[in-house]
């Protein structure tokens, strides 16, 4: 990467998947710099060898992230679903729903009980929806942070159980 590439002449392949040819290595590492970037030996057994412009540390990560899926994990992400004290029970069982195929996806849900005016001070409401939630999901869930007071919302997030 960077200077620490002794080899001269490089293959340099630009930011934009563009082929810029076989050009000193001194040229390549202006190249990268003018464009903000890091100069990154992909294929060092090449004659010459081959080198990317591009963002080192974004590399890296995309690189561990595809590891990680190519070993069969999966990303969790972070599905929101938000409830009102008035929900209607007939909505909260499709919002439940929702939830359930977030969690067979493996993602975490975040429950999100949305409080207006004087609602707030009738948090044992929440805290019973909350409950029955946990209930009806039954043992497929782990709850990841206790029902929560944050602000004008109470927060539960819930995550599916490793068997």
């Amino acid at each position: 990467m960077n200077e620490r590439i002794r080899i001269t002449p490089v293959r340099v392949i630009n930011q934009n998947q563009e082929q810029l040819g076989v050009i000193p290595t001194h040229e390549a590492l202006a190249l990268a710099r003018e464009a903000g970037l890091d100069l990154v030996e992909v294929s060092p057994t090449e004659n010459p060898p081959v080198c990317r412009i591009l963002d080192y540390g974004k590399h890296i990560y995309d690189k561990k992230k595809k590891q990680k899926v190519a070993a069969g994990g999966h990303v969790t992400t972070l599905k929101e679903i938000r409830l009102r004290p008035k929900t209607d029970t007939n909505d909260r069982r499709i919002k439940l729903n929702h939830a359930r195929e977030f969690l067979e996806e493996g993602n975490k849900v975040q429950f999100t009980m949305l409080f207006k005016g004087r609602e707030r001070f009738h948090k044992e409401i929440a805290t019973d929806i909350f409950k029955s939630i946990v209930e009806e999901l039954g043992e497929a869930v782990k709850v990841e942070r206790m029902p929560m007071m944050d602000g004008k919302r109470m927060v539960m997030v819930v995550s599916p159980q490793k068997h």
